[in-house]
């Protein structure tokens, strides 16, 4: 994009800093200075849009840069191995770029290949199941001239499991164009009927009611109305929608279709975050397909008022951008921080117009809703959630991967189906989820009775909560990692406490200033150097962070801090007031033991 032409719109503004940072590995003074000019914005503010995405650089980043997944299941990997072996190969230590500006060595949070670590991201172009000698391999290779697309081992999408052909809703054959052809029997109030009454709620984490938010949106009067696909998939552990959207693309075209023409919306944006880049083109032929076959643009398949635009627009890397609020702000050319909900998307959105915001599998479920027929889709799965779910599975289990489940699948079920190798702690929902336990077992993965699932942080004693939790079903936005005993609880906890310090957008206190300091306190309880004191505190500061937060990140950001410390009390115990080779606990026994032993003798002589 020629930025010296007429004045771009600030919507522009990411594809330009997108632009620079590819051709020249960074982006400079003199391109913020022509940048600024050029959208009519000022240079500071330019600064902060590009400090706030990790994947743009100020400063040269290499020619070919390199971004090693940290995240937790790669820790349990080859991580380390793999990291000293990109270390002693390039020389350089992990943030640095090599003297001759060719490589670039940074670590990056969850790049969604939890199935296949030790993974890393090299100029985007994806390099799964690492080892120290494929490393060496591999830049030798890069070094005499191979191009990265040759060498590239692009993800396998690893469908581990899907129920029988008849209840198999997603992983199943789609011939493109069926599910829209079906739109001239519904009008568009009608699709939203069909939608309400399906029960489908929102797949990427939140479960709000999907034929409901579309309801709002279209009663919401407006010139122009937008629908978002929101595919930043930024929870650690969590690949169902890079992997629906590599095998079938056209599923999610024909849903943004599909709620177009529901809600009036007329124009629809992929927000496809930048670990996925290998995935754009992909998804540019599917859209120019449809385009060809008069799938997309104006009057589909003849359809009276049926106009339907589709872009791709790509983040920069901030996990923040999975709320809705700050993906719509990315998309506006600003930092992506979190509104507060004055109004939601459905009634002030993008550009200030009516806008739906729906998950990748949320958005592949409706055509195939369509498809089936309502009553079908409703015999399979439970009452309050019909239908299939999807979920990413890695960690010590003989089967990672992907994992298509009917809903109502008894947890230990699951653990038995992925072949779990003696399961302990689990990550059910992603680092923003909850952690299960043994006592968690017997519950059932649905929707029902939601409305109880709040008493988990309610209850001191595990034996009570497994009690009241037994009927109330575990919903998942689909990351599901499991650990077994010989892992270290601590690293793990420890992990997405890092990932939320350095996650978290910075505007509000609660998160910004309560997640480092609940970190902090962590690291005090790891080095045995914590009391009930700070048990207590560290109880307390994570409920008033996710009541004061102002987005769902902080919201979320202690879940899994708070569950491990009601399920795995024992583990918390073993490490209060417990000697440490660093610093021994203080004990007042012990510290006045021998003044007590002078003092006695002292008396004794004076006697």
């Amino acid at each position: 994009m020629n930025i010296t032409e007429a004045k771009p719109k600030k919507t522009a503004l990411m594809d330009v800093l997108w632009d620079i940072q590819r051709k020249r590995r960074y982006i400079s003074k003199d391109d913020i200075y022509k940048i600024s000019k050029a959208f009519n914005i000022s240079s500071i503010e330019v600064e902060g849009v590009i400090s706030f995405y990790h994947f743009f650089h100020f400063k040269d980043a290499g020619k070919y840069t390199i971004y090693l997944n940290n995240a937790i299941i790669s820790k349990h990997k080859n991580f380390e191995a793999v990291k000293k072996a990109f270390e002693k190969e390039l020389r350089i230590k992990t943030g640095y770029v090599t003297k001759d500006s060719l490589f670039g060595l940074f670590e990056t949070s969850c790049i969604g290949l939890s199935d296949q670590e030790t993974s890393c991201l090299i100029n985007f172009h994806p390099f799964t199941e690492l080892t120290p000698e494929k490393v060496k391999n591999l830049i030798s290779k890069i070094r005499a001239g191979e191009s990265l697309e040759s060498l590239s081992n692009y993800p396998k999408d690893n469908i581990k499991y899907t129920p029988n052909s008849e209840k198999t809703i997603f992983f199943k054959s789609f011939k493109p164009g069926e599910s829209l052809k079906l739109l001239k029997k519904y009008s568009p109030y009608k699709i939203i009927d069909l939608v309400t009454d399906s029960k489908l709620k929102g797949r990427g984490g939140a479960f709000f009611p999907t034929g409901m938010k579309w309801k709002f949106c279209k009663n919401n009067q407006a010139d122009q109305k937008y629908v978002i696909c929101n595919a930043d998939e930024g929870e650690p552990g969590t690949f169902k929608d890079r992997v629906l959207m590599n095998t079938y693309p056209e599923l999610l075209i024909e849903g943004m279709a599909i709620a177009g023409y529901a809600v009036g919306a007329t124009k629809g944006t992929i927000y496809l975050r930048a670990e996925y880049m290998y995935l754009k083109e992909k998804l540019e032929k599917a859209i120019d397909s449809y385009y060809k076959n008069n799938l997309l643009g104006k009057s589909i398949l003849g359809i009276k008022g049926f106009d339907f635009d589709l872009n791709i627009h790509m983040g920069a890397g901030a996990y923040v951008c999975g709320e809705e609020t700050a993906l719509i702000a990315s998309m506006e050319g600003k930092r992506g921080e979190p509104t507060t909900k004055e109004y939601f998307p459905v009634e002030k959105g993008y550009l200030g117009k009516p806008t739906v915001v729906n998950n990748v599998e949320t958005l592949c479920a409706v055509p195939r809703i369509l498809e089936m027929g309502l009553e079908k889709y409703l015999s399979i799965g439970t009452n309050a959630t019909p239908g299939t779910k999807l979920f990413s599975v890695s960690g010590d289990c003989g089967k990672p991967g992907i994992y298509e489940i009917e809903w109502g699948m008894k947890l230990k079920d699951f653990l038995n189906l992925i072949e779990a190798k003696d399961p302990y702690f689990i990550l059910f929902n992603g680092f923003a989820g909850e952690c299960l336990s043994e006592i968690d077992f017997d519950r059932e993965i649905s929707g029902e009775n939601l409305l109880a699932e709040h008493i988990q942080f309610e209850y001191k004693d595990p034996i009570e909560y497994s009690r009241k939790m037994s009927a109330v079903g575990l919903r998942s936005g689909g990351s599901f990692m499991v650990f077994n005993k010989t892992r270290n609880i601590f690293e793990i906890l420890k992990n997405i406490s890092d990932f939320f310090v350095a996650e978290s957008c910075g505007i509000c206190v609660p998160c910004r200033t309560g997640n480092f300091l609940l970190n902090r306190k962590l690291n005090k309880i790891i080095l045995r150097h914590g009391d009930n004191n700070d048990m207590e505190e560290m109880e307390e500061w994570s409920t008033i962070i996710k009541q004061s937060s102002r987005c769902g990140l902080g919201k979320t950001s202690t879940n899994c801090l708070l569950t491990a410390m009601l399920k795995f009390p024992e583990e918390f115990k073993n490490c209060l007031l417990a000697d440490s080779d660093i610093n021994q606990a203080f004990n007042i026994e012990n510290a006045v033991f021998d003044y007590n032993e002078i003092i006695t003798e002292s008396e004794a002589t004076y006697e």
